[in-house]
C-alpha cells in the first residue's frame, strides 16, 4: 500500500512540474505586483522585431563591456585611475609582479586576492555613478597600506 501512494505522490509531482513548464512559468496570483504596479510590457511587433510597448528602442541593448588590465606592484596600482559609465560591465584582470596583493572596493563589495604569476579576472556592473576608492587590504607589508586608487563611474547621459 504506501508503495502505491509514493508512485501517486511522484505522478502529481511531475504532473505538477509539467503544467508549470507548460504555463510559461507564469507566477501565482500571490506572487503578483501590488496593484498599481506596472504591468511588464508584452511587446509589439514593429519592422520584424519585437520591441518593449510604449518605449524607444535603444540603439544598444547589449551591456557595454570595458576590460582592464591592472598591475598592483611595489606598492601601487597601475592604472591608479580607472573611468567607466554606469552600468557599464567592468572586466578586470588583475596581476601582481612582486607579492600577494589585493584589490577592494568597499561600496560594490570586491576584495580579490592575487598572487605572483597567478592573475586573476573578475566583472561587476557599475551601477553606482561616482568616486569611489580602491586598496590594497592585506597587511603583508607597510607598503600595501599605502597602495590606492579610484574608480570613476560616470552617469550615462
Amino acid at each position: 500500500m504506501p508503495l502505491r501512494m509514493a508512485r501517486r505522490a511522484a505522478a502529481l509531482c511531475g504532473l505538477a512540474c509539467l503544467m508549470y513548464v507548460v504555463s510559461g512559468f507564469s507566477r501565482p496570483s500571490a506572487l503578483r505586483d501590488p496593484p498599481g504596479h506596472p504591468e511588464p510590457s508584452r511587446g509589439t511587433a514593429r519592422s520584424g522585431r519585437i520591441e518593449p510597448a510604449g518605449r524607444i528602442p535603444a540603439q544598444n541593448q547589449e551591456p557595454t563591456v570595458r576590460s582592464w588590465q591592472i598591475t598592483a606592484s611595489r606598492y601601487k596600482f597601475d592604472p591608479p585611475r580607472i573611468e567607466v559609465f554606469q552600468d557599464d560591465l567592468v572586466k578586470v584582470e588583475l596581476r601582481t609582479e612582486d607579492i600577494a596583493h589585493s584589490l577592494t572596493i568597499d561600496a560594490y563589495r570586491i576584495a580579490k586576492r592575487v598572487g605572483p604569476g597567478q592573475p586573476i579576472t573578475f566583472e561587476f556592473r557599475a551601477d553606482q555613478p561616482g568616486t569611489f576608492p580602491y586598496y590594497c587590504n592585506l597587511q603583508i607589508d607597510d607598503g600595501c597600506r599605502r597602495m590606492r586608487g579610484e574608480l570613476v563611474v560616470k552617469p550615462r547621459s
